[in-house]
């Protein structure tokens, strides 16, 4: 049995679909299992032991839909579900099963602040897409494997090289991200030292918060490759996150997480803490969020509320506990 399965992104998506191939190799352990993504997430599955073949989506999707027929699947799943994917099943003719996104309940609930969305994991969803295979959740978390042997001494100060808390910063949109005053003052009711993580375009924020606080915090943003601040992450004794491809990514080392909410919700996506030990969801209830799906620019009503109001204590006191 040949199985391919499509995901084109975004970060925190496709590593949730690492429980889905890790449930087929292991539940169908004779069968060929394949993944289509776009070039820019082929790192999310490097290495990955689970997967036999990595297929990268290419400029031509009639490029990609020729070798997607070579490969004589039995099985296609897809996990996107667009006007792309819905094209290649067409084309190729391949049995398939497609994964329900729920656009209309989805569309209710942000438009209407209405709950329609049921309670259930995004991992769960993706795997209701291969049930027909007798394929069943193994209640384990996601995967991510760190491509090279770092050492801590060769990306932290001396300092920073006892346990330390991660703090990821970074998140593509602004209202997914906490101000820095905000950051500044959460930190300093956090023992301990602290890794800022994060991309070149929260660096000068995390210069800012560690001005603000001295020697205590390590700003990493912008300096550390995303493998390198993966294995930051995998090194560090808790972590407090956004909703971001990073935060998600933790998720893999089953380290006590604080997964900090501001504009969007992780129930309307069903991206909540999978599956870690010990996980606290940090957001306050008002009658504009969630504002979006995946995160604005700026605050539509401009209070940032969500952000402001985020009491601070809950998220300390969790990490505080070593």
């Amino acid at each position: 049995m040949k199985i391919l399965v499509i995901r084109f992104s975004s970060m925190g998506d496709i590593i949730y679909t690492t429980p889905v191939i890790r449930c087929l190799k292991r539940q169908l352990p004779d069968a060929e299992i394949h993944f289509l993504t776009k070039p820019a997430f082929r790192y999310i599955y490097d290495g990955n032991p689970y997967l036999d073949k990595l297929l990268l989506l290419k400029p031509s999707l009639t490029d990609t839909i020729s070798e997607i027929k070579t490969e004589q699947y039995d099985y296609l799943i897809d996990l996107h579900n667009n006007l792309r994917t819905s094209i290649i099943k067409f084309r190729t003719g391949i049995r398939s099963s497609t994964y329900d996104k729920q656009r209309v309940r989805k569309w209710l609930s942000l438009k209407f602040n209405l709950k329609p969305i049921p309670d259930t994991h995004l991992v769960d969803r993706y795997l209701k897409a291969v049930s027909f295979l007798g394929i069943t959740n193994d209640q384990e978390p996601v995967n991510y494997y760190i491509k090279e042997h770092y050492q801590l001494k060769e990306l932290l100060p001396a300092s920073h090289q006892q346990p330390y808390i991660a703090f990821i910063i970074g998140a593509t949109h602004y209202t997914k991200r906490m101000p820095v005053e905000k950051i500044i003052s959460l930190c300093q009711k956090i023992n301990g030292p602290v890794v800022l993580l994060g991309g070149e375009d929260v660096r000068t924020n995390g210069e800012a918060i560690a001005n603000a606080l001295g020697s205590r915090i390590y700003n990493a943003c912008g300096i550390t490759s995303l493998d390198e601040s993966v294995f930051l992450v995998s090194k560090s004794t808790r972590i407090i996150g956004f909703d971001t491809g990073l935060t998600h990514i933790a998720e893999a080392f089953n380290i006590p997480i604080a997964s900090v909410w501001g504009g969007t919700v992780p129930e309307l996506l069903g991206v909540q803490p999978y599956h870690v030990q010990q996980a606290l969801v940090a957001g306050v209830e008002l009658p504009c969020r969630p504002c979006s799906k995946f995160g604005l620019e700026k605050c539509p009503l401009g209070h940032f509320k969500c952000m402001n109001e985020l009491p601070e204590t809950p998220i300390a006191d969790f990490i505080n506990i070593i």
